[in-house]
């Protein structure tokens, strides 16, 4: 049964550019270790919410915008066994070093899905 992660983050408009570099670099991470998709979008008709919102769940400040992103996988295990792989790669630990990340790292919400409907 496939399998999905999810992430949520608030990216300022001035490191999109930044943002996507390191997306692609990730993605490309991702699928040689075995993930059959990885996909980034940015928010083009994103609306605050009164209660609850992509906008809100991220706090989002002036001058940023939302990334909604997700890796696919064939099932909750082949995804753990990617994961390991992607987080022993030395390529990602490049990137992850907090201070140059284009993104506040600690306002990204994100998990583990397992499929419900697939139409």
């Amino acid at each position: 049964m496939a399998y999905v992660d999810g992430f949520i983050v608030a990216v300022p408009k001035k490191n999109l550019e930044a943002y996507r570099r390191i997306a692609k670099k990730a993605g490309k991470v991702w699928r040689e270790h075995g993930a059959l998709e990885y996909r980034e979008w940015v928010a083009e008709d994103v609306k605050v919410g009164k209660l609850t919102s992509f906008p809100r769940s991220v706090k989002l400040k002036p001058g940023e915008t939302v990334v909604f992103s997700w890796i696919t996988y064939k099932s909750r295990a082949q995804r753990d066994r990617v994961n390991a792989k992607v987080m022993a790669d030395k390529r990602l630990a490049e990137m992850m070093d907090p201070k140059a990340m284009p993104f506040d790292g600690k306002r990204m919400i994100y998990g583990g899905f397992e499929s419900l409907v697939i139409a």
